[in-house]
């Protein structure tokens, strides 16, 4: 098995190869946060360079609860249109393309100026950087029951935009992550407690995408292999939740692990744990591979075809590409030519470790701008100059949200 062979999924339809492109978030919406033509551009170049599943960055659900400013949302059909376009171009050349689906709960910046809801009233523990984010409101049933109908009716937009999938966010601490840690979900009703409640909410989100989608459009859940916080959401839990979504028709879970607290999908943990220089949540995978029904895929810091395979031969079904695809979109085609790249970024060893993920960011997302303009990348871009960058356009995007909002209201 190698990684240029096809995957089968459990909705009949197969995957040209076993590279995804993995999420990135991009912050390119247009002025209606929708697709812009150079979020379009950014997937043409990734849809060219051969990965057989194409995954986008956050598509909120709910147009009040963003997980940065700049981000797409799709919550009715006003700008369908442009959904189609973007839909069209990453699937230009045979990929499978999914949008990424999700509500960031309390991980939502200040800056946006919005109500922030949670399943707990548990604000972010990030020092003197929490100000940046909002204490939390515990949510009410009718909001729960509210963001449950919003996945499901934003996946049905998706597939009549002609996207091939969904991968509904259950890590990185976002909303439904919040509802699977002990740390953040202290509820005591049927959303809190016992493991079974806390998965709830997945569980509701899964089959209420899948009651709205046709059965042949995939349904994939990215699910934290661990929160890498000492009495979180641990590797057996989420065994345990794997377990649970065998019955739900789920076409892949992509695992992945860390939130904004411990931030162990760049390779960082806040409680010691020494993590792989490349495939770090392979051995997490490969332990809930053994219970799991459907393929299972693992993202971070793959950048190797030698780690690609490896992962392959181990018995996981897929591999996630993130930062090594924003450096070289045409990663898949070079290692099917025989080339041996390897893309990387500058190492950032910063003390305060909060904004060494903040310019880690950055400096992806100073690549994607590159490939969005037509530019070469460029991994060597120091760190500061990329976050300086990066926050200037946060803060602009950031008051153009909050008119967008106040425009909203009045319409």
């Amino acid at each position: 098995m190698t990684v240029f062979d096809t995957l089968p999924l459990p909705n009949g339809s197969s995957l040209p190869n076993r590279i995804a492109k993995a999420a990135m978030e991009e912050n390119m919406a247009d002025a209606d946060h929708a697709p812009s033509d150079a979020l379009i551009r950014l997937y043409s170049a990734w849809a060219d360079g051969g990965a057989g599943l194409l995954l986008t960055g956050n598509v909120m659900v709910d147009g009040r609860a963003m997980t940065g400013p700049g981000g797409v949302v799709l919550e009715n059909a006003r700008h369908l249109e442009r959904f189609k376009r973007w839909a069209s171009a990453g699937r230009a050349h045979g990929a499978q393309f999914w949008l990424q689906i999700n509500h960031p709960g309390r991980q939502m910046p200040a800056s946006l100026g919005q109500a922030t809801w949670a399943p707990s009233a548990v604000a972010i523990d990030l020092g003197k950087m929490s100000r940046h984010f909002n204490p939390p409101q515990a949510m009410t049933e009718a909001v729960i029951v509210d963001v449950i109908q919003r996945f499901a009716r934003t996946a049905q937009l998706g597939e009549r935009a002609g996207f091939t999938g969904v991968q509904i966010h259950a890590a990185h601490g976002y909303l439904v992550s919040q509802f699977l840690s002990p740390l953040t979900n202290y509820r005591t009703d049927r959303w809190g407690g016992p493991l079974e409640n806390r998965a709830r909410l997945l569980a509701e989100i899964v089959k209420a995408v899948r009651a709205a989608v046709s059965p042949s459009f995939a349904v994939a859940v990215k699910l934290n292999s661990a929160d890498f916080q000492r009495g979180g959401f641990s590797v057996d839990d989420a065994r345990e939740v794997v377990k649970m979504l065998n019955g739900l028709d789920v076409d892949l879970v992509e695992l992945s692990g860390g939130s904004y607290e411990a931030p162990a999908m760049q390779g960082q943990a806040r409680d010691g744990r020494t993590l792989a220089r490349e495939a770090y949540f392979l051995e997490f995978a490969q332990d809930i591979r053994a219970v799991a029904k459907m393929p299972i895929m693992v993202t971070g810091g793959i950048r190797r075809l030698a780690v690609a395979e490896e992962v392959i031969r181990s018995g996981v079904d897929m591999v996630g590409i993130g930062t090594a695809l924003a450096i070289n979109p045409r990663l898949p085609r070079v290692w099917r030519a025989g080339q041996q790249a390897a893309p990387v970024l500058s190492p950032i060893n910063w003390k305060n470790k909060a904004l060494a993920s903040l310019a880690n960011m950055a400096t992806v997302k100073f690549q994607l701008r590159q490939l969005s303009r037509g530019r070469p990348t460029n991994a060597r871009v120091s760190p500061l100059r990329a976050l300086i960058l990066q926050q200037a356009s946060d803060a602009w995007r950031a008051r153009k949200y909050r008119r967008w909002v106040s425009e909203r209201a009045v319409s």
